[in-house]
């Protein structure tokens, strides 16, 4: 038993109720140190632990007291002849790999010292023969099992069978998460066994008629690894699908900034010299859109700044922290989430990017690649160094727009974003209409597009509007006339040489 929370009560209820108890190792001490009678299991095998604990449970003596038939006599035969006890319950929690492979540093030697053998072993001989035994996994149970014990005598058919579902839906992740640990460094394998665990039940889903939950991939820091809820309501499907896309985009960034989102898509981003400034260009980016977003910070938040917020209308809050006086005033705003989490969750590396289809998954390398100014080619005019910020500024806010994603950024913030069109034309024409409806200055404005032109319409809408430099990956057939029109017009059109769809 690694996680010993709780085996205390549990085994003191059992022994009260007359139960033998078998255990071994710092099992049977740890009950012994509690003043409960153990049979140590070295006593029934006739052999002590070996190969540093590696071989513990796995004898005849053990297994046979498990998976032996009670209603077959030559199953009972058999027991009678070697002297074996049958068991009645087996409780195992196995060793805890996953989070001991998501420790920074950890060996391969480490890792697989937690690679449970023995456990799983126990656990399925128990849930196999669940007409007779009764196979506990998980601190949780045992409240319930020891109540059933007390008031029936032994388990129901039904809590036996319970038992032995999850048992094997336990098993299974376990073998996943090492599976996967082992086939990290395969890319996309044959069989693909990617194992969650539930982490929140969810009031609905996108729509008030559809189930949902959240569940955290095994073996995996995720959305919510080392977050805090601070105030607020419970979270929902939306917020989470919302914050996911919030953090991943604020993690482009070192300097102060704040990212807004509405429908899984940014509307306002900001960086500036405070967060409290990068959060009001942010708002003003598109304040209508802003209305019941998620604002995602990089700064921890100061009374100051969470005044501000407290103004608006925020469904959720995710910050690295909150200064003195900070959360009472958040508090104030009762449906608001406030989460905190001082840990940057940048994808680890070689994660993978799932989406279900009808009866499967698409599977992809997750795009976790921003090209830097270096990688970028500069076709025709020139630009200079406030210029070159904001297209590198508006390239790292594409990647993160749905496709087809037209970004139009000036100072550090943008302006208007076209997000979604199946006409990349439209998306220029969306993020221009977008600054204008808010009374942003066009002239002097960069654009980015997360995939080549097609047409030189959408560059000459932009430049016609103020635009004076566009980066983009090109590779159309027409790039020659795309870039054509952007030189007669006087831009400048800068070329990374890869695509970023988002769908």
């Amino acid at each position: 038993m690694y996680d010993k929370s709780g085996l205390d009560e549990l085994a003191g209820g059992l022994h009260e109720l007359g139960w033998e108890l078998v255990a071994s190792g710092g099992t049977a001490a740890y009950l012994e140190e509690h003043g409960l009678p153990v049979t140590r299991l070295e006593t029934m095998t006739g052999f002590a632990e070996m190969l540093g604990h590696r071989v513990v449970t796995l004898h005849p003596a053990v297994h046979g007291g498990i998976l032996a038939r009670r209603d077959m006599p030559e199953d009972l035969a058999d027991l009678a002849e070697h002297g074996i006890e049958p068991f009645d319950l087996v409780v195992v929690n196995l060793y805890p790999f996953t989070e001991v492979v998501l420790r920074p540093g950890v060996t391969d030697e480490e890792a697989v010292e937690m690679i449970d053998i023995g456990g799983p072993t126990l656990l399925r001989a128990a849930a196999k023969n669940f007409r007779h035994v009764g196979a506990v996994t998980h601190p949780a149970r045992y409240a319930p099992v020891l109540a059933e014990l007390r008031e029936h005598g032994e388990l129901s058919l039904d809590t036996r069978r319970s038992l032995a579902a999850e048992t094997f839906l336990v098993t299974a992740a376990y073998e996943s998460a090492i599976a996967g640990w082992f086939g990290g460094r395969e890319g996309l394998p044959e069989t693909f066994v990617p194992t969650f665990r539930k982490e929140l039940d969810l009031a609905y889903g996108e729509n008030p008629h559809q189930r949902a939950a959240y569940y955290a991939e095994a073996g995996r820091a995720h959305l919510l690894s080392g977050v805090e809820q601070r105030g607020g309501r419970e979270l929902s499907y939306n917020n989470l699908n919302d914050l996911a896309a919030a953090r991943a985009l604020v993690e482009e960034f070192a300097q102060p900034a704040c990212v807004i989102v509405k429908h899984a898509n940014p509307c306002g981003v900001a960086v500036a010299e405070t967060i409290e400034q990068a959060y009001v260009r942010a708002v003003e980016a598109d304040p209508v859109s802003a209305y019941g977003g998620v604002v995602v910070l990089n700064r921890p938040v100061s009374a100051e700044l969470a005044g501000q917020i407290a103004g608006q209308f925020v469904e959720v809050l995710f910050a690295p922290g909150y200064e003195a006086g900070a959360l009472d005033v958040l508090r104030g705003k009762e449906a608001m989430r406030i989460l905190e989490s001082a840990e940057q969750r940048a994808a680890p590396e070689g994660e993978l990017d799932y989406r279900g289809v009808m009866g499967g998954l698409l599977v992809q390398d997750r795009d976790a690649v921003t090209e830097g100014r270096e990688e970028m080619t500069v076709i025709c005019g020139e630009a200079g160094a406030a210029e070159w910020d904001d297209l590198l500024f508006a390239w790292r806010v594409c990647r993160h727009v749905t496709s087809n994603a037209i970004v139009v950024a000036k100072a550090g913030r943008t302006i208007g974003i076209g997000a979604g069109q199946m006409s990349r034309v439209d998306a220029v024409r969306i993020a221009i209409e977008k600054a204008r409806e808010h009374g942003h200055d066009l002239s002097g404005a960069v654009l980015a597009s997360d995939a080549f032109f097609p047409f030189a319409d959408g560059p000459a809408l932009a430049l016609e509007a103020g635009v004076t430099a566009i980066v983009q990956p090109g590779g159309s057939k027409r790039d020659d006339e795309v870039v054509a029109a952007v030189e007669k017009a006087g831009g400048t059109m800068i070329l990374t040489g890869r695509r970023h769809f988002r769908h």
